[in-house]
């Protein structure tokens, strides 16, 4: 992706700790099938080298992939438009546009398929695991039937990417003079409507905060 050194993220513990957090990533491959995509929850080796998920079995990606190229993983974190009318300088010489301000972390790597049942089901137990672990009361994969998980089971195959690349870009108007950006945080706080902008003015804050 384009991603000027100034939004450029490397940190291989903030990057984990931003997919983690955003969770759904998006998969896309390229095979016999064309592009495809699909969004798919994954795990994340605590290095960062291995996601680790499944997709439907009825879900023909796995199946056209092709094992020879790369694939690539995207998480897309929050996103807020960011209006001109936010920039003191515009006051001034009005030499400001419109803009969108967000966190994106990509991986690149190669694609494993496992069509294994005990493969499948440490994934799945280990995704409803680290999903359900802020529910009062965890749902458990021994809280259903045997026979019936068995049956769910069936319906996947597992996924796991080789991460030969990993990079985030922070987007939040950290090119913009100080004041700008102190008019950014107080734009986007301002906006009533659930559009993300006060998920990005949070991580502004945050960005600000270690700068």
């Amino acid at each position: 992706m384009y991603n000027p050194p100034g939004f450029a993220v490397t940190d291989p513990a903030t990057l984990r700790a931003a997919v983690r957090a955003i969770a759904l990533a998006e998969l896309i491959t390229v095979g016999s099938g064309g592009i495809e995509a699909s969004m798919v929850p994954l795990l994340v080796s605590d290095d960062a080298r291995v996601l680790r998920g499944h997709l439907a079995r009825a879900n023909p990606q796995w199946a056209n992939a092709d094992p020879s190229e790369p694939v690539l993983v995207c998480w897309h974190g929050p996103q807020s438009y960011v209006s001109p009318s936010f920039y003191p300088s515009k006051a001034e010489h009005g030499e400001v546009v419109p803009t969108w301000n967000y966190i994106l972390v990509q991986a690149r790597g190669s694609l494993i398929v496992h069509d294994d049942a005990s493969w499948v089901r440490e994934v799945v137990k280990a995704l409803t695991d680290v999903h359900e672990s802020a529910s009062v009361e965890p749902w458990r994969l021994e809280d259903a039937p045997p026979s019936y998980v068995d049956a769910m089971l069936k319906g996947v195959v597992g996924v796991e990417i080789m991460v030969t690349s990993l990079q985030g870009k922070w987007k939040l108007s950290q090119n913009r003079p100080p004041r700008d950006f102190e008019g950014v945080l107080a734009g986007l706080e301002s906006r009533q409507q659930p559009s993300g902008a006060g998920e990005v003015a949070s991580a502004m804050r945050s960005l600000d905060a270690h700068r």
